[in-house]
């Protein structure tokens, strides 16, 4: 199958087109550094030429709620209607676990748009929300750093999961049959959230002290209990937190 990764130069998606290329699938990578442009369309209708699916897991380089709204609504709709175009038949969308329950969250309610563009496209597709990924601990812990130096964390349920993992599932969803649907999918543990920041910057020398706290906000989003965890069936990961980090080169 060929299929293009949008976003084929980032994190998810470096890891995405290896895992594709490794299992005989001509797997390209799509983002500015290789000619395609989402927000100008430029690029789009040559690379998706014979293109069995899309997976599309660019991301807004900024968060502020103008430009993020910009960014995932105008991509989106250069992306689907070039799909269209081209008769891609399986288009393979990344969301986030959580996203309705945390509407008044910029970001998110970037995600829900691009979501409902997806559903109401007529291309045939699969909608993936993962949890936050391991390799964003450290950004969250300096994210929720207060002025008195400490790392407020609200004390609620988590369940992150590795890049490698998200990847391999995506793999997965694009050269099957679209689910015209979403999926739910998570790291194989879940922990408090207070408790996995406690421990896991004390593995890293992080001498912060994190406070549990109802109130830290996550992203500018006060948290409830189940915010950011499936609240029903999901696909988890293989790998394990302590497993992901033992292997972390420089850390």
């Amino acid at each position: 199958m060929k299929i293009v990764v949008i976003g084929g130069t980032g994190l998810i998606g470096t890891k995405l087109v290896a895992k594709l290329t490794e299992h005989g699938h001509e797997a390209v990578p799509a983002a500015p550094s290789t000619g395609v442009n989402t927000i100008t369309g430029a690029g789009l209708a040559e690379v998706l030429k014979g293109a069995d699916a899309v997976v599309d897991v660019a991301n807004s380089p900024s968060f502020e709620a103008g430009p993020v709204m910009e960014f995932f609504t105008t991509s989106t709709r250069n992306v689907l209607d070039a799909e269209d175009a081209a008769g891609v038949e399986h288009h393979v969308g990344i969301s986030i676990v959580g996203t309705e329950r945390l509407a008044d969250n910029h970001y998110f309610a970037a995600k829900i748009a691009q979501e409902k563009l997806i559903e109401g496209s007529g291309i045939p597709f699969s909608l993936v929300h993962a949890t936050q990924f391991f390799e964003f601990v450290g950004g969250i812990a300096d994210e929720g750093t207060w002025d008195d130096g400490k790392v407020h964390i609200a004390p609620v349920a988590w369940q992150p999961i590795a890049a490698e993992d998200v990847a391999a599932i995506l793999g997965r969803t694009a050269v099957g049959t679209p689910l015209n649907t979403r999926i739910d999918i998570a790291g194989p543990d879940e922990v408090r959230m207070d408790e996995f920041f406690r421990t896991a910057l004390a593995e890293r020398g992080d001498t912060r002290e994190v406070v549990s706290d109802p109130h830290a906000r996550y992203f500018g989003s006060e948290l409830t209990e189940r915010s950011l965890v499936p609240l029903g069936a999901a696909t988890l990961g293989q790998v394990h937190y302590a497993d992901w980090y033992a292997t972390q080169a420089g850390r």
